[in-house]
């Protein structure tokens, strides 16, 4: 018996409880996603002046070592999805929840270790740092943001084909609102106890509670635990659209259409642009003389916005084509491009939050329900592996981008400008983004 399939029915049979299993799949999968919080730049972002101060580095060093060390962890994830598509999630997850809960402990005691392999007043001392962040950066990063996010949201989408947009709505609604209020919960975490304490009980919760909740409630799919999805036979269309599909495609297939790139390079760029912009964020609203305040008070509204979205994206992405939704992520990501270039206090400034907004709430839908309705889940794991290295890869660069661009051109909006004139360009071929399934499609 596959690994993947064995101890299912331990510590109890999923196809035993009285109701459709996959309702217990979508509140796991989503406490899943959210446990990736710590790994997540929000979770990060929390402890950076700490690291700063005790480690004794820059800003702008810690930076660079968060750079690579995410780009580093965006070359595994392909790899990461193979091992998803033959293990399954509850071992990966286990597994990731395992490597999470390591590093954590190692990031508590970052300074210590750093100060233990090199002297403090060594001339090696800051290269020594730098090098091991990136490493501790490179594990978080690819246990945290990449496979536990990736596990979390392949299980959810394996155990649901007719309502798979529903049901990753509501997950992103929950995944919104807790990652809006993880850095708050983690400041105060370390108001109450100190910085290595906050990351200690956290690797206490990510690698031992966690993990039992893998074990216990996560399952690969449906079929192996004696159900189908939705717990309802269905057609490979409804409302006339295609939302089973009829061939499974392999990640070469996948990659070798201009579907797959027309779906995958506009969420990158709006990780890249999100990432630069949220790093910049005083800098590139105090070029418009807008204050840290004023600047920081846009995220609220947006991520109103991103949930509305998210929810009503999802409920409807079962009934229309995504490539409409598509369209939608696009316009957004226009508005908000150009309205951050001439950003002001006044039409531009909520312009910039309607137009972030959009593309926020489309992001959760499309990254998620695109996959395996268009390519199948047989091999799920590598392209959905695949298409996180690129989008990983892009969010590592976005800081750098807009810092080129202040320190060297003078201004964001040079910047800003490529970045929509990439996604002008991206909209203009929009129009051939069909389900490549469109074309397998047989009587049924």
């Amino acid at each position: 018996m596959k690994l993947k399939q064995k101890y299912n029915n331990f510590p109890f049979d999923p196809s035993k409880v009285p109701f459709f299993y996959g309702w217990v799949i979508l509140f796991a999968a989503t406490i899943g996603v959210l446990c990736s919080a710590p790994g997540q730049t929000t979770g990060v972002s929390t402890f950076t002046d700490y690291l700063i101060e005790n480690i004794g580095i820059s800003r702008d060093q810690i930076s660079t070592a968060y750079m690579f060390g995410t780009i580093g962890s965006s070359f595994i994830l392909t790899y990461a999805g193979k091992l998803y598509d033959k293990y399954g999630a509850r071992w990966v997850g286990m597994a990731a929840a395992l490597l999470m809960g390591f590093v954590l402990v190692l990031f508590s005691q970052s300074d210590r270790i750093i100060k233990a392999i090199v002297p403090e007043n060594s001339n090696m001392y800051v290269g020594i740092a730098i090098a091991t962040c990136i490493l501790f950066f490179f594990m978080l990063r690819f246990s945290g943001q990449g496979v536990i996010t990736m596990v979390s949201r392949n299980m959810l989408m394996k155990w649901f084909i007719a309502r798979r947009g529903l049901v990753n709505g509501i997950s992103s609604v929950f995944v919104s609102l807790g990652f809006s209020i993880a850095p708050l919960t983690f400041d105060m975490l370390i108001e109450g106890t100190s910085w290595r304490w906050a990351w200690l009980l956290m690797a206490l919760a990510i690698g031992v509670a966690f993990f039992l909740f893998v074990f216990i409630f996560f399952r690969d799919n449906p079929e192996d635990c004696n159900q189908i999805p939705d717990g309802e036979k269905h057609g490979n269309k409804e409302h006339d659209v295609i939302i089973k599909p009829f061939k499974q495609f392999t990640l070469k297939e996948a990659r070798s259409g201009l579907t797959f790139w027309l779906f995958v390079l506009p969420v990158a760029v709006y990780a890249l642009f999100l990432t630069g912009y949220i790093f910049h964020l005083t800098s590139v609203f105090g070029e418009a003389g807008i204050d840290k305040e004023r600047a920081l008070s846009v995220f609220i509204p947006i991520s109103l916005i991103s949930v509305t979205l998210a929810f009503f994206g999802g409920w409807i992405s079962d009934r229309i084509k995504l490539q409409y939704l598509l369209y939608l992520l696009l316009a957004g990501e226009l508005v908000a491009l150009y309205s951050l270039a001439n950003i002001n206090d006044g039409f531009y400034y909520y312009a910039f939050i309607i137009g972030s907004g959009i593309p926020s709430g489309m992001y959760n839908v499309l990254l998620s329900v695109t996959w395996p309705r268009f390519y199948g889940r047989d091999h799920l794991g590598k392209i959905t592996g695949f298409v996180m290295a690129i989008i990983v890869f892009f969010s590592a660069l976005g800081p750098i981008v807009f810092s080129l661009s202040h320190s060297h051109l003078g201004s964001y909006s040079f910047a800003i400008y490529t970045l929509l004139g990439i996604i002008l360009l991206l909209a203009a071929f929009s129009f051939k983004a069909h389900n490549p399934q469109d074309k397998y499609e047989v009587e049924t």
